[in-house]
């Protein structure tokens, strides 16, 4: 093969790849789209305490998140810094913020196990689920996305889910969506932010 037909191959080639990557490019891009334009809501999911109602928490920022107990890494990293940002609170702000996880494998996380699972990261943080209909139309409602898939984990399969923090505004709307992995200082910024902006309104 000559340079001439080398090159023609190797363009060809890497327009195909670029076609490839522009394409998944294009499909991840529509899913950040719906993710960033959600409506948020009220919602009533079981906690081991009782049942947990969104509107009952007005006047408190709440930091949602959606996954499972089983979840190897993606939810233990978010919930640590969940928890680290609950830890720099004073005593005043934490009195007016809750965490919530969302779990999206009532399957396997009983209200037991999402209790001291949640409480292990932080006690201001409330593990709940209900129903997998309750629980698909809340995700819905908060544009998280997941799916069951078959895989080595200590309770046989694995679930992929998106790995947003959904940062609640006093009066109940949904305020930010803050991405995976979000710094605690950067939780703490937003939470502050909308106590001080409640408190100028009240």
């Amino acid at each position: 093969m000559n340079n001439v037909s080398k090159f023609v191959l190797f363009s060809a080639i890497a327009v195909l790849v670029g076609w490839i990557v522009l394409q998944w490019a294009f499909e991840a891009d529509k899913s950040v789209s719906l993710s960033e334009t959600p409506q948020g809501g009220d919602f009533t999911l079981n906690a081991k305490g009782g049942p947990f109602n969104l509107k009952q928490q007005r006047g408190k920022v709440v930091l949602i998140y959606v996954g499972y107990t089983y979840c190897p890494d993606v939810c233990p990293t978010n919930l640590m810094l969940m928890a680290q940002a609950l830890n720099a609170m004073t005593k005043d702000e934490l009195a007016k913020v809750q965490g919530v996880f969302i779990s999206v494998d009532p399957e396997r996380d009983t209200l037991e196990r999402l209790a001291t699972y949640t409480n292990h990261f932080h006690t201001s943080i409330t593990g709940v689920t209900g129903k997998p209909d309750q629980v698909a139309r809340i995700a819905q409602q908060y544009g998280a996305v997941y799916r069951k898939v078959e895989g080595e984990s200590q309770g046989g399969y694995l679930i992929d889910h998106s790995s947003n923090t959904y940062v609640i505004a006093p009066d109940g709307s949904l305020n930010t969506i803050l991405p995976h992995a979000a710094p605690p200082e950067e939780i703490l910024e937003v939470t502050r932010r909308l106590l001080a902006e409640s408190e100028l309104k009240n």
